[in-house]
């Protein structure tokens, strides 16, 4: 098994995360310090070490969804000393070393799933699978049936095209308008970014579906554990990738 992926079964980081840690010298195995990617362990007799510890993959699997609210970085971590996800998971006494699987911005609110599954991380956040993602957005503006339409063509960004989005407008008041759009790739920032670019700034963006788990009636800061019919088809679509 390769490294990263051991990591990333442990629950210690994302697979592209662990290769950041490998490269940069944080992992040990059996005593050496290894930075080499795709450098390959046996997890029944080789010893992995990550910040001091002895890292044991987990042989049975947790899910949590979590309501992240604004205001919240999504990292186990923050320099900046800003309130994270982990510290949400501490104030509802989770124990359980499970990390947030793709990444919410500060300024964005809703479904995040956490988890020690990294096999499953790996296929819900790379762009390869297109895991579908709805967000719900305010924006400031009427939106127009143009402006709909090259949502549904797809966005010029400084980055390249981004691929058609499905969209459902469900308020128009006033000087902003509500929409539910769907995207399947993962850029930066990127429902921010598309209508920017249209002219119609965001002004509030929650996130309503990742894949087959939905935000439902949980409230913001709100945890629970992911139920048997979201980790089947959660898991359905780690097999359908394999």
């Amino acid at each position: 098994m390769r490294l990263q992926r051991y990591l990333a079964q442990a629950g210690v980081a994302s697979r592209r995360k662990a290769e950041e840690l490998i490269v940069a010298g944080s992992v040990r195995v059996n005593g050496s310090t290894v930075r080499e990617l795709g450098t390959v362990i046996d997890p029944e007799h080789d010893r992995i070490e990550y910040g001091g510890r002895v890292i044991v993959a987990a042989t049975e699997h947790t899910y949590y969804v979590l309501h992240k609210p604004f205001g919240v970085v999504t990292t186990m971590h923050d320099p900046a000393g800003r309130r994270t996800v982990a510290d949400v998971m501490r104030s509802h006494g989770v124990a359980q070393r499970v990390v947030p699987v793709g990444r919410l911005d500060y300024d964005t609110a809703g479904v995040l799933l956490l988890t020690d599954d990294g096999d499953l991380a790996y296929v819900l956040t790379h762009p390869r699978f297109g895991v579908e993602k709805t967000y719900r957005a305010t924006v400031r503006g009427r939106l127009e049936p143009e402006a709909v339409n090259a949502l549904g063509t797809g966005v010029r960004l400084d980055d390249g095209r981004a691929a058609p989005a499905s969209l459902r407008v469900i308020a128009v008041r006033g000087v902003r308008s509500t929409v539910d759009i769907t995207i399947h790739e993962g850029k930066n920032r990127q429902v921010r970014r598309m209508f920017e670019q249209l002219d119609h700034p965001v002004l509030e963006l929650v996130r309503l579906r990742f894949g087959p788990i939905a935000l439902g009636a949980l409230s913001p800061g709100a945890l629970r554990p992911a139920s048997e019919r979201e980790v089947r088809d959660l898991r359905a679509i780690l097999t359908a990738a394999s």
